[in-house]
């Protein structure tokens, strides 16, 4: 793998530390970078944790961007919020780890089954199951998905999946990316076979005929073909994973080889 190497003071570090920045020129994560750090006497650091242990109370890495060696004063105010945020949610009791979607729910407006209790052997107590455990549902949640986007970790908003032809959504301001967000949504939080809105009567008025547990698009079937071609599409996304991680694991031994042999000369 062919790299490039870019090796500068770093001014925000004591003097004698050196910022190494490693380009690669080649293989599947061309165009990627990564950054080093160097002591004055050589010492390689590859994370900014190792370099906060090493470095311990002489210098303050919290406003410290390990990527750009610069300190960013903005950087320290959002640890600062995020840090009070975090203070202020544990003092009011654990973590809220929910990961239920934005669906508002409200109190049924129906009556509720009324049981009297007295002390008779023929007494039966009547309730409807249904009504007691299934709540309302808002129509058209999946509008608070719209324009919500996912990144990595450099905060690079990802590309979206394109669609099958056979999903065509349904229902007010709809389109492929909420229609995505709503399928996915389904997926994970319903048990149940995810068919689509099976009444024809959704696409003429679907504030009334809507199935709210069903994502808004129509009626689909998944085929033995459509199966087979998914699982040849993840095969292929393993293989060029596995592709990815042995290119990198094998520049990191080169890497490390080097560095044993700069060490020695």
């Amino acid at each position: 793998m062919i790299m490039e190497r870019k090796k500068t003071d770093c001014p925000a570090l004591p003097p004698g530390w050196k910022k190494e920045e490693v380009i690669r020129k080649s293989g599947l994560s061309a165009g990627k970078s990564d950054v080093y750090y160097y002591s004055p006497t050589g010492k390689k650091f590859r994370s900014k944790p190792q370099l906060s242990r090493y470095l311990g109370n002489t210098v303050d890495l919290g406003c410290f961007d390990f990527r750009t060696g610069k300190m960013m004063p903005s950087k320290m105010q959002k640890n600062k919020q995020r840090l009070r945020s975090d203070n202020l949610s544990l003092s009011k009791g654990k973590p809220d780890l929910n990961t239920a979607l934005p669906i508002r729910q409200t109190a049924s407006i129906f009556k509720q089954p009324v049981t009297k209790v007295v002390n008779h052997p023929n007494n039966k107590v009547k309730t409807d199951l249904q009504r007691a455990t299934e709540q309302p549902r808002q129509l058209f949640w999946e509008k608070r998905l719209k324009g919500l986007r996912s990144s990595d970790v450099s905060e690079e908003v990802l590309r979206t999946m394109d669609l099958p032809k056979g999903l065509q959504s349904i229902g007010p301001d709809s389109s492929d990316e909420t229609l995505l967000s709503a399928i996915a949504s389904a997926l994970h939080m319903s048990s149940a076979p995810i068919t689509g809105q099976t009444s024809s009567a959704a696409e003429k008025n679907p504030a009334i005929w809507l199935n709210s547990s069903q994502p808004l698009c129509r009626a689909f079937t998944v085929t033995d073909e459509d199966i087979r071609e998914q699982e040849l599409k993840v095969h292929q996304a393993r293989r060029s994973l596995e592709e990815a991680l042995m290119a990198d694991t094998l520049a990191r031994a080169n890497e490390s080889v080097r560095d044993s042999e700069d060490r020695a000369a």
